[in-house]
């Protein structure tokens, strides 16, 4: 098996290094914050992520799984180092790319034999050949002749299921010039390869774009079946049994047809907007992904103003319970959460909020900062409705699938029928409107 070394300890880097450990794998995890390092051999989980803690605790007691801020002495010891480090948004949409480099560089700096080094971050294409620059132009500075490769090996992990979607993989990209460096990365996928995992093996470029197209693709989709939900609404057609019929269709697919208040997370509006401006630097213009983009800013307007129509001409003097303010249920992030923009919506708009969510609630606290005089921050779904005028149900948790919808409705405002605004249409609206309330879902 290889000794790997992955280079950042953030979602993608801790995901990967505790699962590549797990296929019997020697990894070393290297970060430059000391405290996450520290927190990390201590047992620490610093990310949320279902399975992953079990995953981590199993592979340091067998010995294949370390954290250290040595970065030289991982990248010695290693025959492939991944690069899993942040690629946060430039200010005109592009993919940050200084850490990749300040990682490729350092590589180069300490290398001592042959290395294939992986870039697991989500860059643009072209990046991989940068990366091989980078390192060169280090070797160079060290009068040093080392051979190395640059493999392109996008992750395609769903927050919430990363564990599962790291071992069960659909697909492993591979994208190289080197027939060596392929082998090396089927013996470090060698479970997988072993179970038949289809391989694509493919040029760096190509395996570049697959991770962009494929992001794009599914954010057009949520963003399409959004429109098309707006368009039920009205029409006076159901988008549940649109999207039903439309998923049993073999060349549509069932997945991703999910209406709700739009997309959010690190990837998709992060990827759709990257992608999106190397269309238009190469002369070459994504109109449907462009289209998405605004489409998903849109849906998230449109749901505040779904909720200020409903509720009256003023939402001043109203209280709106928020249930759910991550981006997606089963995990803590809210990173461009719909959840973010509605709250905001809602208080310019003279709402007070009381709001919850399972997982959330300590990243909230300082996503809401300045709306917090208007924010009561719940301890649970019950507690959040006490004494509010509506409930909007944001984020999808299981949880909120079985709310006492009596218990529900018996600690809210009694002046006037709540409302119940289910942005995930979970709910059946005779079931909801059986137990008092008034209800709004979406495209239904």
């Amino acid at each position: 098996m290889a000794h790997i070394a992955v280079i950042g300890t953030g979602y993608v880097g801790l995901v990967s290094g505790s699962c590549l450990a797990d296929f019997g794998n020697t990894v070393i995890c290297v970060d430059t914050n000391a405290e996450k390092i520290e927190g990390l051999r201590q047992g620490k989980n610093p990310i949320y992520e279902p399975g992953l803690e079990t995953v981590i605790e199993r592979n340091v007691k067998a010995g294949r799984l370390s954290f250290t801020t040595d970065f030289a002495g991982a990248v010695q010891k290693a025959n492939a180092v991944f690069i899993a480090v942040g690629t946060p948004q430039a200010e005109d949409g592009s993919a940050d790319l200084r850490h990749v480099e300040n990682a490729a560089r350092s590589i180069g700096k300490a290398m001592e034999q042959y290395t294939v080094v992986v870039d697991k971050s989500t860059v643009p294409v072209g990046t991989a050949r940068k990366v091989a620059q980078w390192i060169k132009e280090e070797l160079v500075h060290r009068q040093m002749d080392i051979p190395f490769d640059v493999v392109s090996n996008p992750e395609f992990l769903r927050e919430g299921t990363a564990v599962y979607d790291f071992t069960h993989p659909d697909r492993v990209v591979i994208g190289s010039e080197s027939a060596k460096a392929g082998n090396v990365m089927k013996d470090v996928y060698r479970p997988l390869y072993l179970n038949e995992t289809p391989y694509i093996e493919t040029s760096l470029e190509s395996a570049e774009m697959i991770k962009y197209a494929s992001n794009a693709f599914l954010a057009v989709k949520i963003s399409y079946i959004n429109e098309i939900a707006n368009l039920c609404e009205k029409t006076g057609a159901d988008v549940q049994s649109v999207a039903k019929a439309m998923g049993r269709d073999g060349r549509i697919g069932a997945k991703f047809l999910h209406p709700g208040p739009g997309y959010g997370g690190s990837c998709f509006p992060k990827d759709t907007r990257a992608i999106a401006k190397t269309g238009r630097e190469q002369g070459s213009p994504l109109s449907i992904v462009e289209a998405a983009i605004e489409a998903n800013e849109e849906q998230k307007q449109r749901m505040v103003k779904k909720i200020k129509e409903a509720m009256g001409a003023s939402l001043a003097g109203k209280t709106i319970a928020v249930l759910g303010l991550a981006f997606k249920h089963n995990t803590d992030d809210m990173r461009e959460a719909p959840a973010l923009d509605i709250c905001q919506g809602l208080v310019k708009q003279g709402a007070k909020l009381r709001v919850y969510d399972p997982a959330a609630m300590k990243e909230a606290v300082w996503r809401l900062e300045n709306i917090k005089d208007s924010v009561y921050f719940a301890t649970d779904e019950y507690d959040a409705v006490t004494g509010s005028h509506a409930l909007a149900l944001i984020t999808e948790w299981h949880q909120f699938r079985n709310m006492d919808l009596i218990r529900l409705n018996s600690t809210m405002n009694s002046a006037a029928k709540p409302c119940f605004f289910d942005l995930r249409n979970i709910y059946k609206r005779d079931e909801v409107e059986e137990a008092g309330f008034s209800y709004w879902g979406v495209g239904k």
